[in-house]
């Protein structure tokens, strides 16, 4: 542990209010947010469109504010729906605000708190279903959990408007939480059966400066896994009882409650509930700047992303349980890879590189984006993937098979609706994801067309990218600032998938390590720092070497052996049978044969298409119907057609593959 280091100030990320995103890849979804996705998912919310499952959330609430009459509907956790689309809406305001939303949004706080218990407990399942049992079933209530959403949503409201009224409805009950759990006589010792909350309280803790609530945080993450484990003896209480039948004969693994966090070295367990843990974790390393804490997640972080994640930045392979298994156990077409652990995995992925200034952090986040987070929302902003497979054959994706949690079309909603508001909230906040900054220095994380401006060195410095990097790799920056400002310095990522790449400063070639008219530079960890910028104006421009490549899979990774994949830049290829016929697993790629690229503006909102040379295996000599023969492979010539894996099952269903035979 002599390696790690704790920065005296932090990386800190730029309001959004600051980052104007304007990006031709980035835009079609972006915009999605504010036009489609908070106007549609508040009508779902309040069971306004025919043809998708009921949600019943909006209605929970009234019924717990004692304004209707009616029982619970909806999962134990249905509240945090509205609290994903509130912290949603906040970001929307925070960016461009509407008097209209902001409205919407008071009008619904003022729901929340007319349904807050005296005491200030909010749930609505256990309001008006099972008041008597309350904190009785921390391993499946999620009343923490839930209560996490809204505090994460409370403090975005009140970042983005400044209102406090959600954020004081939130501190009353993280007081009662604070009250009821603690290490002292009298208070419950457990933690949540689902992790989130306590990277919420941190939220917390930096919104009010209210130290007790990271203290809360870290008394949560220090008790799991201690002693006797807390939920296994939940369960022989009289006052038990279960929620989810699945849960019978529960592994401890399963909600990171086998070890203390401090000794764990493998991702176990349901994929959300571990990397919203190791967030916190993350989080309360620095805060306290814990080292062997710190250690633990770089542990973690490592087995993950080293043996556990599939291209696409997936994780959570099991359908069964939606979580880890063993190393380099990835199958691609029983997957679940669930689109709110990729979002989980970004912003720890963020946390990370905060810490340590360490770029590979954001390759992985980068990956996690573009592919998995991406395919979760269709194009038009109105369906949704739960689950995100690397190889759909819809004829076996039937019910009550090892298959049937994969769907080979997108979905208007879902009875557990974790993933479309999740999805909602992360693209809102985007522009979290771009840049970095401390005193003096703006690390660029992400190449996503944008303008900014934050104090460097004292003074303001203003910032425009324009990037073209899933096509051409082509960067142009302005850096302009005052006549006679402090100078400062730039990081530029170099993102893992570039081999060549120059960097132009006003004309001049940015050379590692060499001193130059213009500029010294230098590389660590993964940044390109171009030091000492003090000019009133001056122009970057970047080229990262991006062609098509062909990428293959460790060894041990035996559902990808002998196979290969296609990348360009970020971005994860994939066949569809729209351009390749059916029977995608009869085709093989020959990776001896130069790819083209070309782009097509009209295709899918304007993207680059690939194309590769193959062969595809023939039915020539099965013709009388047999299903084992001793008979010789007949394959034919073909060109097969590759567009980007998050853009799959946006035209029509059919097959899709990542993976494909490779040729030798």
């Amino acid at each position: 542990m002599k390696d790690i280091k704790f920065e005296k100030n932090p990386l800190k990320t730029i309001p959004l209010r600051q980052v104007e995103i304007h990006d031709r890849f980035w835009d079609r979804y972006i915009h999605l947010v504010k036009d489609v996705l908070i106007p549609y998912q508040w009508d779902i919310l309040n069971d306004r469109i025919e043809g998708v499952e009921t949600s019943h959330c909006i209605k929970n609430y009234r019924i717990a504010a004692g304004e209707e009459e009616g029982d619970f509907e909806g999962a134990v956790f249905q509240d945090t729906d509205l609290a994903k689309w509130l912290e949603a809406a906040a970001y929307v305001l925070e960016i461009s605000p509407d008097k209209d939303l902001e409205c919407l949004v008071d009008e619904t706080i003022k729901l929340i708190g007319r349904a807050q218990c005296e005491d200030g407990y909010l749930n609505t399942y256990f309001t008006i279903k099972a008041p008597s049992l309350r904190w009785t079933n921390l391993k499946e209530g999620h009343e923490l959990y839930t209560a996490g959403h809204m505090i994460e949503a409370a403090v975005a409201c009140y970042e983005a408007t400044g209102k406090t009224e959600f954020l004081h409805i939130m501190e009353r009950f993280a007081d009662l939480i604070g009250q009821v759990f603690g290490p002292g006589e009298g208070q419950c010792h457990g933690y949540p059966g689902h992790q989130e909350i306590e990277l919420a309280l941190i939220r917390l803790y930096h919104a009010t400066g209210k130290k007790e609530y990271a203290e809360l945080a870290r008394y949560f993450i220090d008790q799991r896994g201690t002693g006797e484990n807390y939920f296994l003896e939940e369960e022989k209480r009289e006052t038990y009882r279960q929620i989810f039948p699945e849960f019978a004969d529960y592994d401890a693994k399963y909600s990171q409650s086998h070890l203390p966090v401090r000794e764990q070295t493998t991702a176990e367990g349901h994929a959300v509930r571990a990397v919203y843990m190791y967030c916190a974790m993350a989080d309360l390393a620095q805060l306290y700047q814990d080292r062997e804490l710190l250690e633990a997640c770089r542990t973690l972080w490592d087995d993950m992303v080293r043996r556990r994640m599939y291209i696409t930045g997936g994780i959570g392979s099991s359908g069964l349980l939606e979580r880890f298994t063993t190393d380099y156990d990835l199958p691609n077409d029983s997957n679940y890879s669930e689109t709110c652990a990729s979002i989980g995995l970004a912003l720890f992925g963020r946390r990370m590189a905060q810490i340590t200034k360490d770029a590979s952090y954001m390759d992985v986040v980068e990956r996690a984006l573009y592919n998995t987070v991406l395919s979760g929302i269709a194009m038009d902003g109105k369906s949704f993937f739960y689950v995100n497979p690397l190889e759909v054959w819809p004829d076996n994706c039937i019910a009550r098979t090892s298959r049937e949690h994969v769907r080979p079309v997108r979905q208007t909603w879902f009875g557990v609706a974790c993933c479309p508001p999740n999805i909602a909230r992360t693209l809102a906040s985007m522009g979290q994801y771009i840049y970095f900054a401390d005193e003096d220095t703006l690390y660029v994380n992400l190449y996503i067309s944008n303008s900014t401006a934050l104090l460097l060195a004292g003074d303001e410095v203003r910032v425009e990218m324009t990037s073209d990097l899933t096509n051409s790799g082509h960067i142009e920056m302005k850096l302009l600032r005052k006549e006679g400002a402090g100078a400062f310095c730039l990081a530029l990522r170099i993102p893992d998938y570039v081999s060549e790449y120059s960097v132009l400063a006003d004309g001049e070639q940015a050379v590692q390590g060499k001193a130059s008219r213009v500029l010294q530079t230098r590389i660590e960890k993964g940044y390109l720092y171009i030091e000492g910028i003090e000019k009133a104006e001056t122009e970057l421009v970047i080229d990262f070497s991006v062609p098509p490549r062909f990428v293959r899979a460790n060894p041990r990774v035996r559902a990808d052996a002998g196979k290969t994949a296609i990348m360009k830049g970020p971005l994860v290829y994939c066949l569809e049978e729209t351009d390749n016929g059916e029977n995608l697993s009869a085709i093989f790629a020959d990776t001896t044969q130069k790819m083209e690229e070309r782009y097509e503006e009209e295709l899918l909102g304007g993207i680059t298409v690939i194309t590769v040379k193959g062969k595809r295996l023939l039915e020539d000599g099965w013709e009388d119907g047999s299903l084992y023969a001793q008979r010789s492979p007949c394959f034919e010539d073909v060109e097969l057609t590759a567009v980007p894996y998050h853009c799959w099952n946006n035209r029509k269903p059919g097959e899709m593959l990542v993976w494909m035979k490779e040729l030798v």
